[in-house]
């Protein structure tokens, strides 16, 4: 019998963008499943609760038929999650070198506390190198168009929820 490869792609995908997808797209191909954490980490002001980021990534993976993803969002040390879905693989995207820096970093500290888990980094496509979550919650909150970066689902959610936060400030 084959084994069921399980494959654990972390992040806080706040808001997810087309890089996160890209990433997804080409790690699905690696593993059986595909298990997409969303971390809660609140100390980085999300701009989405964690079920609203769980609920765009879920959509976002319905664009892949026959290809088993599941969704779950996690608050704890990602080792210990990994284990709790049994991924052997944490799969990492990297854009720059100076991402480089801090994965090689938490390579050697997750090896340390799970050596049986390895780390798998795929490289950001050329046209996705530049996109972060942080500089398109920016440009939205600047007006500016974030559609080549973001789902139209994903942009339409981000627009309403800056026009929430801009009507919050001016009562």
């Amino acid at each position: 019998m084959s084994k069921n490869r399980v494959g654990l792609y972390p992040g806080t995908f706040d808001p997810i963008t087309v890089g996160h997808y890209d990433i997804i797209r080409r790690a699905s191909k690696l593993v059986d499943t595909l298990v997409i954490g969303v971390a809660m980490n609140p100390g980085k002001n999300p701009l989405f609760t964690v079920e609203e980021r769980v609920e765009m990534v879920e959509k976002m993976t319905e664009e892949f038929p026959g290809t088993n993803f599941v969704v779950k969002p996690f608050n704890n040390l990602l080792m210990h999650f990994a284990e709790q879905v049994g991924a052997a693989i944490i799969i990492r995207g990297l854009r720059a070198v100076s991402d480089f820096e801090y994965e090689f970093q938490m390579v050697g500290m997750n090896r340390r506390l799970n050596s049986e888990i390895e780390t798998v980094f795929l490289m950001a496509s050329d046209q996705h190198q530049f996109i972060a979550s942080s500089l398109v919650k920016e440009i939205a909150l600047l007006d500016g168009d974030i559609t080549k970066f973001v789902s139209a689902a994903t942009a339409k959610k981000i627009v309403e929820r800056v026009e929430l936060i801009r009507s919050k400030k001016t009562n």
